[in-house]
């Protein structure tokens, strides 16, 4: 079966998630983020789930620590790739905001990762966030861009038949 993990990226609000979805549509995937973990801890210390400007300069601020602490972020996606790769799924999504994470990560899977960059919706009007995690998104030579600046039915259409691409050029696992 061919398969993809796409590390995908893009500054908050560009529809990355919405995309996501979109997919589970027409092929069977798994989204996964590195700051999942990072908002379990962050909990426990009184974060209330917001995604207020604020509350992601903390979720970056506190993945960064973990990153420097023990890399604990990249190892439990690693962990979630070694098992995408034995499931019937067919393309694995892992959202990766820090251009050295992304590379991290792709490079941890022998080059089998790839980059996605979304691009488009209302957050990209802003040009500063306040955090190094949505700041730097531009920051990367990525595999592959998509312009989300479509209706939900196009874009729908578009992404399915670009990751029917990538499947195309991926490895049988």
């Amino acid at each position: 079966m061919k398969k993809a993990v796409l590390v995908i990226n893009g500054a908050g609000g560009v529809g990355k998630d919405t995309l996501c979805n979109l997919a589970e549509k027409h092929i069977k995937t798994r989204n996964i983020s590195t700051i999942t973990p990072i908002k379990d801890i962050a909990k426990m210390c009184g974060w209330n789930g917001s995604k207020d400007d604020k509350s992601r300069k903390f979720l970056a601020d506190m993945k960064q620590l973990t990153v420097a602490y023990n890399d604990f972020p990249t190892k439990w996606a690693l962990n979630i790739f070694k098992e995408f790769l034995k499931s019937d799924e067919q393309v694995l999504f892992v959202h990766i905001r820090e251009p050295e994470e992304i590379k991290k990560f792709i490079d941890a899977t022998d080059g089998f990762a790839k980059a996605l960059l979304v691009r488009g919706g209302e957050r990209m009007k802003k040009s500063h966030y306040g955090n190094a995690a949505d700041d730097c998104v531009e920051n990367y030579k990525y595999d592959y861009y998509f312009m989300n600046d479509r209706t939900i039915k196009e874009a729908e259409s578009s992404f399915s038949a670009l990751l029917f691409e990538i499947l195309k050029e991926s490895p049988e696992v």
